[in-house]
């Protein structure tokens, strides 16, 4: 016969009372116990009133063990072992109200930590599926689909357009066009020619490409993150509770204390007091109540914590690591300027681009296609579209034969177009050039922008409490050092593989408590491998969340900063509740161990310092004034209409540019008639729009930010703005003046004119600096203030 048989029903009982869902039902029987026990005892029935009492206190008994017993098997001993002592006290002594009250208490903060702690599974099941299974293996004519596994060194693969390179290899007899995105976190796709290596994980955005093998399946590189991943979520280490961390020191005290009260006095119902009082209800209840409200405030936010451990973690982080591509930046490329040819504008060069580039499915089209309709430019229809990979498009538009893309090169490069090449350089932009019947008309500059809001979010970060802000990306140095001086980071780290943003998170953390922020697959490893990790998952991917503990669900990076000031804040109004709370029983401890206060009433105290506890922890619901101000609709309606306006206005800006260097290049009529058209498309537009931010807007933002004084800066730049415009103004009219001293004829600022050799210089600076002052206020704008509108 096998005795183990017996003892299944109890290991079944024990693995349920483990299961989170047993807390609610545990809350539900207590509850009703002490609600029976009090309707008995109202109708003088004393021993049913004990039965209800004593019944609820053993129901909470059995499973406070249990919880006991597995703490002790994890290393520590958990504020449940007061509990336990205080309930088989009561027990014993008979004190079964005083059972009873304990046992709800128990239930209560229990039900509150398991909803504060429902951790998702990392199990990276994303990762798994963008994994490849199989591969397209030619052999001499022959094409066949075999098992990844199969895969074999020198092999010989075919990657169609879309699909997944199935393992490392090298570039065999033409170029590839690749979406690197899910490795680097770039989101500008690359050229592999002839030769060159391609890691696997990668997407073909081109044709379809030949590969020799060069690693098999489990060599490759993606094969090798979803590895990394799974380690670094097995190496983190279950948080500990901060109610247990407390109870590290006030379970012996209070054990000594009830131990010395009984050996003293030799009444056990005075220790048995002393432990009903000693139980840590504040600690209980009020840390649970204060994290679980952090929680919801979170969400409200749209952040998603997954549990109570991750929110106090979260505010206890002082190193901070981001990933640069979607989550500084936007993850996206926009329209930087637009170059225009001498004899064409700007505007006509990008709504040909962008009329041409409306079939295409790259992801510089769409950049071009937005950024034109964001200014509201009409686009034409085009026709007899072809698209070359990696090249770009070719067609008909309004009669002209268009290419839109690379520059082959052939010809020779015009003046102008050697300064975009050399901005390009300087921006870390990508070109794509226009071309009108066979020549270059002009080029449109794109870069993947900083976000708006990052260096808000990152100066409330470090007034939160993180000290050390460190960039870590798979993108170039260049652009990585530019956006890290742009934002104060204390250290870059570029051009990183996946495992190399491991080892940099795992030296990070060896120094302090280390958050990481990422968006894209190749992030996930260093999520899981943080103490904390935080996805942006509006549109990062799907990986990336699976090893997160916590989901940005906007596409704002700025609601990580309100993560950060949520999780201090109620993480130390838990340390103050809890702190508070203990130093109450501790005081009734005292009283308890000299007799003043009997087991029953001491359960009662115990219940009025709970509810002090508690409302105290409530305080975690309401918002921080250090968060981001509240605004009135119409303060927000202000924001969105100016923002938009300031995308409609960077015509003006290249307007101003292109005739400064126009000037500079030959100042002859043209580039007088250049310096005509930007100052009236200043008069018409941009100064209006500054005069109604002035008035409208800064007063508006004035009432929320605290006072005029917030928009005195940006009033100053008002100013500069309007002061060079007149000078600008003043110039052409000093042309005029020279022409109509000339010819003997009335001039007006819209005649031809002339520009005397000492007027260029001072033109020049003016135009080039309105230019710089225009480009900062703007960016200042939407840093400080559009950035605020939700």
């Amino acid at each position: 016969m096998d005795r183990r048989i017996p003892w299944k029903p109890f290991r079944r009982a024990f693995a349920a009372i483990a299961n989170r869902r047993f807390e609610p039902a545990l809350l539900a029987v207590t509850a009703g116990a002490l609600i029976a026990g009090g309707i008995a005892w109202l109708a003088d029935a004393r021993d049913i009133a004990d039965l209800c009492w004593g019944l609820g206190t053993v129901v909470a008994v059995v499973p406070a063990v249990v919880w006991v017993l597995s703490a002790l098997q994890r290393g520590h001993a958990g504020v449940d072992l007061i509990a336990v002592l205080a309930l088989g006290g009561t027990l014993a002594v008979q004190e079964f109200l005083a059972g009873a009250l304990i046992a709800l208490m128990l239930a209560t903060g229990r039900t509150l930590e398991a909803a504060a702690q429902r951790r998702a599974s990392h199990d990276l099941r994303a990762l798994l599926e963008h994994a490849p299974r199989s591969a397209r293996l030619r052999t001499g004519t022959e094409v066949r689909e075999v098992p990844l596994a199969e895969v074999a060194v020198g092999d010989l693969l075919v990657v169609g357009p879309g699909e997944v390179v199935p393992v490392d290899g090298r570039v065999a007899g033409t170029t590839a066009v690749l979406d690197e995105s899910v490795l680097t976190g770039e989101s500008l796709q690359v050229e592999r020619a002839d030769g060159a290596p391609v890691r696997s994980g990668v997407v073909n955005a081109g044709g379809a490409f030949e590969l020799y093998a060069t690693a098999t399946e489990q060599e490759s590189t993606y094969a090798e993150i979803v590895r990394l991943a799974r380690q670094a979520g097995a190496e983190s280490a279950p948080v500990v509770r901060l109610a247990d961390r407390y109870a590290a020191w006030f379970l012996p005290l209070s054990v000594a204390v009830a131990g010395l009260a009984w050996l003293v006095s030799g009444s056990a119902v005075r220790a048995v007091a002393v432990l009903v009082v000693a139980t840590p209800c504040p600690l209980l209840l009020a840390a649970p109540v204060a994290i679980v409200s952090g929680l919801s405030r979170a969400s409200r936010h749209g952040v998603v914590i997954r549990d109570g451990g991750a929110l106090e973690t979260l505010g206890r982080a002082r190193t901070l690591l981001l990933d640069k591509t979607g989550t500084l930046t936007s993850g996206r490329p926009r329209a930087l300027d637009v170059a225009a040819a001498p004899d064409r504008q700007s505007t006509e060069v990008l709504r040909l681009a962008a009329s041409l580039d409306q079939v295409s499915p790259h992801v510089l089209a769409h950049a071009i296609v937005d950024a034109a309709r964001a200014r509201g430019l009409d686009l034409s229809v085009p026709t007899d579209v072809t698209e070359e990979p990696g090249r770009g498009a070719i067609g008909t538009v309004d009669g002209h034969h268009l290419t839109v893309g690379r520059h082959d090169g052939a010809a020779p490069h015009p003046p102008w177009a050697h300064a975009v090449d050399n901005r390009a350089v300087l921006d870390g932009a990508a070109v794509a050039w226009l071309t009108v019947d066979g020549r270059l008309a002009g080029a449109v500059l794109l870069r993947d922008p900083l976000r708006h809001d990052a260096p808000r979010t990152l100066r409330r970060l470090r007034a939160a409490g993180i000290d050390r802000l460190v960039m870590l990306t798979g993108d170039r140095a260049e652009p990585a050092r530019e956006i890290a001086a742009v934002l104060g980071l204390d250290d870059v780290r570029a051009e990183l593989t996946p495992a190399d943003k491991v080892a940099a998170v795992r030296a990070e953390r060896a120094r302090a408590v280390t958050l990481m922020v990422g968006d894209g697959v190749n992030d996930a490893p260093a999520l899981a491998a943080a103490d904390i990790g935080v996805a942006m998952g509006a549109r990062g991917s799907s990986a990336s969340s699976e090893a997160a503990d916590i989901v940005l669900t906007t596409d704002r990076v700025d609601r990580l900063a309100d993560a950060v000031t949520i999780a201090v804040r109620s993480r130390r109004i838990a340390v103050q509740s809890a702190l508070g709370g203990m130093l109450m029983s501790l005081a009734a401890m005292a009283a308890a161990a000299f007799g003043l206060l009997p087991p029953a009433p001491g359960a009662l105290l115990q219940e009025g310092i709970d509810v002090a506890v508690i409302l105290n922890a409530l305080r975690a619901l309401r918002g921080d004034r250090a968060g981001r101000p509240p605004l009135q609709p119409t303060t927000e309606a202000l924001l969105h209409r100016f923002a938009a306006e300031h995308d409609d206005l960077q015509d003006v800006l290249e307007a101003v540019r292109n005739a400064a260097d126009q000037l500079s290049d030959s100042p002859g009529p043209v580039a007088l008639a250049a310096v005509r058209e930007a100052h009236r498309l200043l008069t018409t537009r941009l100064l209006p729009h500054e005069y109604a931010e002035e008035h409208q807007l800064y007063p508006a933002l004035a009432a929320s930010l605290g006072g005029p004084e917030t928009t005195a800066t940006m009033s100053r730049a008002h100013v500069e703005i309007e002061r060079l415009a007149r000078r600008i103004a003043t110039h052409l009219t000093l042309s005029d003046a020279d022409t109509h001293s000339n010819t003997n004829t009335s001039a007006d600022i819209d005649s031809d004119g002339t520009l005397r050799p000492e007027q260029l210089d001072d033109l020049r600076a003016c135009l080039y600096g309105l230019y710089t002052v225009l480009r900062l206020h703007f960016t200042q704008e939407e840093e400080n203030y559009f950035s605020l509108a939700p």
